[in-house]
């Protein structure tokens, strides 16, 4: 099951937040994040909050959960717009999961009429929701494309019918390739498809073929993360007793030069340590807004939140989640309000990330001494510090977390 949410202080029935997180709302970019909780199986790999329809039984289901998302838009509004503003338009709609696609067009069309008739939209605003290939069709892209979706995010982890079945993932070898090619056949512009790389018996040449099957769907943007083996899943305990092995730090990073001398090749850059995009109209701006220290209301069970420098989440069970709702209260469960030596130490682990780097002016004085340390080992670039700004190498990439942890001291 998911692990347990954080604690933190209470959060008012109401769902308000503290004086002065309103202050700047609209000036930053602004986003909706609505989190589906239901998959047909679950992943060996996966600690996300989801449910399939077995854990749930009768207690919670498409409807239910609907409703109180509605219900958690509508608060959401009334809560943004306490200063006596209108609440910002999402310029950004991400919906993620769990598996979306299970929701079918129809009820993802009412997931964005929700939105639009609270929070509403901003002109030109992207519009994504992640899909799982098997639950996928050129009638479903149709309409999603029909209910103004402007972006679709393939789960297609790899090419390698092995792979797939270490990672218990169910679509078949070749579903995520023919679903992108659909996306684009319905109007989809931007298309992602997501891989995993170093899965326990991935070979090289599984590898390669995967990226040939993604730059042969003919996608705009790539997303690839290195596996995790995350506490509490089941592909944890296989490690655990040693039918699997631990995922090889050296192999990583084989891999990931393998996936971004491929990317680059065919034209998709770098702009995030995980993430290629055919230039900056095809980057996900929703991500971006993470990054950047964006606002952003996560709705649905489990979902997380962040508005000027308060950050909260929801109860995780979707029947607890429908029933708070339906009671008229707030579906947080606890918040904490970061300090600016919060926000500051995030800005570096965050926006480090990014191929347009960080400010030295965020560093205190020990980060700017580590950072010039860092250009000398190689891991930032000399001429962007020189400008003013930490941008990491290509080694750098490789070993981000670690640069990070040196700027932070």
């Amino acid at each position: 099951m998911p692990a347990q949410p954080p604690t933190g202080e209470p959060v008012p029935d109401d769902g308000a937040l503290p004086a002065g997180a309103l202050t700047g709302l609209g000036s930053r970019p602004f986003g909706i994040y609505v989190h589906v909780p239901f998959c047909a199986t679950r992943c060996g790999y996966c600690d996300f909050n989801t449910y399939t329809a077995d854990e749930l039984g009768s207690s919670a289901g498409f409807g239910s959960w609907l409703d109180g998302l509605r219900r958690e838009l509508e608060l959401g509004a009334r809560v943004l717009s306490a200063g006596g503003a209108a609440p910002p338009a999402a310029e950004t709609v991400f919906v993620g999961g769990g598996t979306p696609s299970l929701l079918g067009a129809d009820r993802l069309g009412e997931v964005l009429t929700a939105v639009r008739d609270t929070v509403g939209l901003a002109a030109g605003a992207e519009i994504t929701t992640e899909s799982n290939p098997e639950s996928t069709s050129p009638e479903f892209f149709a309409g999603l494309r029909s209910a103004g979706y402007t972006r679709i995010s393939l789960g297609m982890q790899s090419a390698a019918a092995h792979v797939l079945r270490v990672l218990e993932r169910a679509h078949t070898p070749g579903r995520a390739v023919a679903a992108a090619r659909e996306a684009r056949a319905a109007g989809f512009e931007h298309v992602n498809l997501d891989l995993i790389y170093g899965t326990p018996g991935e070979s090289d040449d599984d590898l390669r073929a995967s990226l040939e099957s993604v730059l042969d769907a003919g996608v705009d943007h790539v997303s690839a993360y290195s596996l995790i083996v995350e506490d509490g899943t089941a592909m944890a305990r296989k490690v655990r007793r040693g039918e699997l092995p631990m995922p090889d730090e050296d192999v990583l990073a084989d891999r990931y030069e393998m996936i971004d001398a491929a990317l680059a090749g065919a034209g998709l850059d770098w702009y995030e340590v995980s993430n290629w995009a055919a230039g900056p109209d095809a980057a996900c701006r929703h991500n971006i807004g993470y990054w950047r220290g964006g606002d952003w209301w996560g709705a649905g069970p489990g979902a997380h939140s962040h508005v000027g420098g308060v950050r909260w989440w929801n109860v995780k069970h979707p029947a607890r989640y429908a029933e708070r709702l339906a009671a008229g209260r707030s579906p947080a469960v606890g918040r904490e309000v970061l300090t600016e030596e919060d926000r500051r130490v995030e800005r570096v682990m965050l926006e480090l990330r990014l191929a347009t780097g960080l400010r030295t002016d965020v560093l205190d004085e020990a980060g700017v001494l580590a950072a010039k340390q860092a250009v000398d080992d190689g891991l930032l670039r000399g001429a962007d510090l020189d400008r003013g700004r930490c941008v990491l190498t290509d080694r750098g990439r490789l070993l981000a977390d670690g640069v990070i942890a040196r700027l932070i001291g």
